[in-house]
């Protein structure tokens, strides 16, 4: 099975000035389109040459894992975003945000903590646990929460790629960006499937 770039669900400018056409042309253009060429390159002659994203980043290991796992972080990193969506969450979602953290205001608090804090490339994510109640975890470089039988929501990716064309080294002004295309109506969809 051949990987594609997924097109983005909005034009290259619709998240200025919070996220840069600049960024994006880098970003998905180059970056994600790697990860696709990469796994497409790795796979043929392997178990996982007719694997799902979801198949590679459960049991692939090395190369084929960290370029599977990419292209299914990235993709979800992107379509996640809107210039016109939902600012904020609202019914079922917003009630479990609320029952597990106490607040939204406390959830955003913990959340960008956890993306300015990770050392590194990473991601930050809003995950359904195990046990089903809303989680934040932080994974280094290609790492996904499907590995760990957790249901990803929404993430924030802080490789420098993401953020350093529009804010160099100022994270924290990214993540602020962040909410501000972020959105909750594709999250709340993720929720309830």
């Amino acid at each position: 099975m051949a990987f594609t770039l997924p097109e983005l669900p909005y034009a290259m400018d619709a998240l200025e000035p919070f996220i840069s056409a600049r960024t994006l042309e880098f970003h998905h253009g180059k970056h994600h389109q790697a990860y696709v060429n990469n796994v497409n390159n790795l796979i043929p002659g392997t178990p996982f040459e007719h694997a799902t994203l979801e198949e590679i980043i459960l049991k692939a290991d090395g190369g084929i894992f960290n370029n599977g796992a990419q292209v299914f972080n990235h993709t979800f990193y992107f379509e996640q975003f809107s210039p016109f969506g939902c600012r904020e969450p609202l019914g079922a979602l917003k009630d479990a945000l609320d029952r597990d953290f106490g607040s939204i205001a406390a959830f955003t608090d913990h959340f960008n903590k956890a993306a300015a804090t990770l050392f590194g490339s990473g991601w930050a994510w809003l995950v359904v646990n195990i046990d089903g109640k809303l989680e934040i975890v932080q994974t280094s470089n290609a790492g996904c929460p499907l590995r760990d039988g957790k249901k990803p929501l929404l993430t924030c990716d802080v490789w420098e790629h993401a953020y350093y064309l529009d804010k160099q080294n100022l994270r924290p002004k990214y993540i602020e960006d962040f909410w501000k295309v972020l959105d909750w109506k594709v999250i709340s969809l993720r929720f309830g499937a």
